[in-house]
């Protein structure tokens, strides 16, 4: 097997000398290649010949010192895969190759590691902290620390500012810090966990720990399977301040304005009261996929006697003891919240809208986490590499794989699948028979993962209506499309949220954020997702429309995988060097309102 990758290694590093027509004979007739900044400094994956082509004679990449990285070996479908290192001009990178039986490539992978001469410095290349000798006055290293954050922004100024200072902006600051890269972090909360605090009591993480650990520090491994969202919550106040975060809570961007002459954007900030005003080279949005609550217009709500809130307001259900509710939707949050009111010994009705995904979280975990479960860990996988391996299947390869474990999961499940059915409640498996993987890729909703809800609904437990809230009948009973009428003391609105495009326009401004575009969504052209096919997520972790905004969002292991490489994007500018961006978006794609992203309601 070495033989036949050192063969394709040697004739593609050849191949790319002479240009793309000689590049595209080492590939295969279907196939891809995945570039992570090493030759596009873009995230872009080039599928088949034409666009392999194109992006070879448009960045004309050049590499050298070409390698195998440990011994290749056979993947399932009977491929040979390896490893791979080389160098660009810049980049120290790797590599990773599938190659078909005749030889040729099936899947290249190619992605910047790190630049050349700028290591992070840990290991023996850490600092010393307390140089050897004796000084007078001296300084502790400490309280130089605190004194540099309390220059930043005062003093000098951030090249980089990243709005939102949870689990998304806190990878990409610890990431930045780690580079000397001068950051600031802005969030309205006061402290960097309070994003998990201020959430509903029985929230747990729904996926599970080995799969949620932050870059460079990984949660203990004591810590239950599924963390509590405290748990969560304590942890990001303390990675923040080992990682050395310059974290300004209580803190709001009131607008962002970018300087074209000056090439910086001018930040002005409400700082606990004080208005500040930053100029940075950069600006990061680290909010979240989503924006502000969806809030349905209920007609006759203002003499409803009960309690109306969304999801994002629910803290827990000890007052609604013998009380009559209604949840308002049937993804996540719905589920957990309308749990937490039985559990609480409310009678609990759930409207479901529309079709839902359910997955038991026992198969959730069996089918998803194997390149970071504690068996991959045991077999040598570290958090580092089974992201790197992650990343070395192109999105159109990731669809095929979702429709094999769709087919796995209803099988396996088939039983419990038909007592959900036989108690009405409606079943999606996505337009394509994707499952809950491809529907979070594409638009962020539209699953749960079962933690116990479901069993309640199967049990009837939890009555079950279908349809949707229209409003309140003047007797005070909650009205549906259909003319049926609840009972309730109190209706949750698990309705989700709107875009992330509708929260950052406060600060951006309309024109920009449209010339922005969508976030999130790979333009499958299914329900959320319109066309056309990016390949790729949408103006994640690389460069966007906006010229020096970018975006880090995603779930934890999101953030923490790509937070890398669009902190070694942003190391690459704060030094000066050149990053000619291949296939940068020139034009936003229409269509940011609505609920195409609800995450909390179906």
């Amino acid at each position: 097997m070495a033989a036949l990758v050192s063969s394709w290694l040697e004739r593609f590093a050849h191949a790319l000398e002479g240009g793309e027509e000689e590049v595209v004979q080492v590939f295969g007739a279907e196939c891809y290649w995945r570039d992570i900044v090493a030759f596009t400094w873009n995230i872009k994956t080039m599928e088949g010949h034409e666009a392999i082509r194109d992006m070879v004679r448009g960045s004309a990449p050049r590499a050298q010192n070409w390698a195998l990285k440990g011994e290749p070996k056979e993947d399932s479908d009977g491929r040979i895969e390896a490893w791979l290192t080389f160098e660009t001009e810049q980049l120290n990178c790797v590599g990773h190759v599938r190659l078909n039986e005749d030889g040729t490539s099936w899947t290249l992978t190619t992605i910047g590691d790190e630049l050349k001469g700028y290591p992070e410095p840990c290991g023996p290349k850490r600092s010393e902290g307390r140089p050897y000798g004796s000084l007078r006055n001296r300084v502790p290293i400490s309280r130089q620390a605190e004194e540099a954050k309390a220059a930043l922004g005062a003093k000098e100024q951030p090249f980089v500012v990243i709005v939102g200072g949870s689990q998304c902006g806190l990878a990409l600051a610890a990431r930045l810090q780690r580079l000397n890269v001068p950051n600031i972090v802005l969030d309205s909360n006061p402290q960097p966990g309070d994003s998990w605090r201020n959430r509903y009591d029985c929230l747990h993480l729904h996926d599970p720990v080995f799969a949620n650990h932050l870059p460079h520090l990984p949660m203990p491994d004591h810590w239950p399977l599924w963390p509590h969202k405290d748990q969560m919550a304590d942890w990001l106040d303390i990675y923040a301040r080992v990682m050395e975060v310059n974290f300004w809570g209580r803190s709001t961007c009131l607008s962002s304005t970018w300087d074209a002459t000056q090439k910086h954007w001018t930040v002005k900030v409400d700082r606990n009261g004080e208005e500040v005003t930053l100029r940075p080279k950069h600006l990061v949005l680290a909010t979240g996929l989503y924006g502000s609550p969806y809030i349905p217009n209920l007609s006759g709500q203002d003499t409803f006697p009960g309690d109306v809130l969304h999801s994002s307001v629910f803290v827990n259900g000890k007052k609604y003891q013998g009380k009559k509710a209604v949840v308002v939707g049937s993804n996540t949050s719905a589920h957990d919240i309308a749990e937490d009111l039985w559990e609480c010994g409310a009678e609990v009705t759930m409207v479901q809208r529309s079709p839902t995904m359910i997955i038991h979280i026992d198969t959730q975990l069996k089918t998803v986490f194997g390149l970071h479960d504690d068996e991959a860990k045991a077999k040598g996988i570290t958090t580092e590499e089974g992201d790197l391996i992650s990343t070395t299947y192109p999105f159109k390869v990731v669809t095929e794989l979702q429709k094999k474990r769709c087919q796995e999961i209803r099988e396996t499940d088939a039983d419990y699948y038909k007592k959900l059915e036989a108690a009405g409640f409606r079943l999606d498996f996505g337009e394509d028979e994707t499952a809950n993987i491809m529907m979070f890729l594409r638009r962020g909703a539209g699953y749960y993962f079962d933690t116990g809800a479901s069993d309640l609904i199967i049990r009837k437990e939890v009555k079950l209506q279908q349809g949707d809230v229209k409003g309140f009948t003047p007797g005070g009973r909650v009205l549906l499309g259909d003319g049926t009428e609840l009972e309730a003391d109190v209706v949750v609105l698990g309705t989700g949220y709107r875009p992330l495009n509708d929260t950052v326009s406060r600060f951006l401004g309309k024109d920009v954020t449209e010339k922005l575009g969508r976030v999130w969504g790979l333009g499958s052209g299914f329900e959320g997702d319109p066309g056309p096919w990016e390949g790729e997520l949408r103006n994640m972790w690389k460069p966007t429309a906006v010229e020096h905004l970018w975006v880090q969002g995603g779930n934890l292991g999101f953030s923490r995988n790509y937070s890398k490489y669009l902190a070694l994007q942003l190391q690459a500018r704060f030094l000066g060097l050149p990053t000619p961006v291949y296939g940068a978006p020139s034009a936003a794609i229409a269509g940011t309102s609505g609920r195409g992203l609800n995450r909390g309601g179906s």
